[in-house]
């Protein structure tokens, strides 16, 4: 593990232990930390299971997309896997780290609280990752 990867690594447990705090001093009804790994705070509700759906986006080398499958458990990710389409050049640089990289940032998080913006340094990737999520919403609405 490189420094890089170690400073994110105590930066996000930094997180989760503020959030924790924060979350038990919150009202029952209050929003949770985007992010926080709280399956109870879910303003909708999923049906447990597999879902798949293409998440398209713009990158300065044209339209891209990415396939994202997730798997949904009481409302919260517990598998993610993303396979981009990208063939070459930047996209493909950044499809793969993106691929590399978001296990850690959804697994464990309610799918009401997914917002990704970067994930790995790409940043652009998270659009077509958000628009799939947002159809597999639509599509486990209970």
């Amino acid at each position: 593990m490189n420094i890089a990867h170690r400073r994110r690594a105590a930066f996000a447990l930094g997180g989760l232990s503020v959030a924790a705090t924060l979350v038990g001093c919150t009202p029952a009804s209050g929003t949770a930390t985007p992010g926080a790994a709280d399956a109870s705070t879910a303003t909708g509700s999923y049906a447990d299971g597999e879902y798949s759906a293409t998440g398209e986006y713009q990158s300065p080398g044209g339209a891209e997309s990415i396939e994202v499958t997730v798997t949904l458990e009481s409302n919260a990710v517990t598998e993610v896997t993303v396979t981009g389409n990208a063939t070459a050049g930047n996209a493909l640089r950044y499809q793969t780290e993106f691929e590399d990289g978001i296990a850690a940032e959804v697994v464990g998080v309610n799918i009401d609280q997914l917002a990704v913006d970067k994930v790995a340094g790409s940043s652009l990737t998270s659009d077509g990752f958000n628009d799939a999520i947002a159809q597999i919403k639509a599509d486990a609405d209970a």
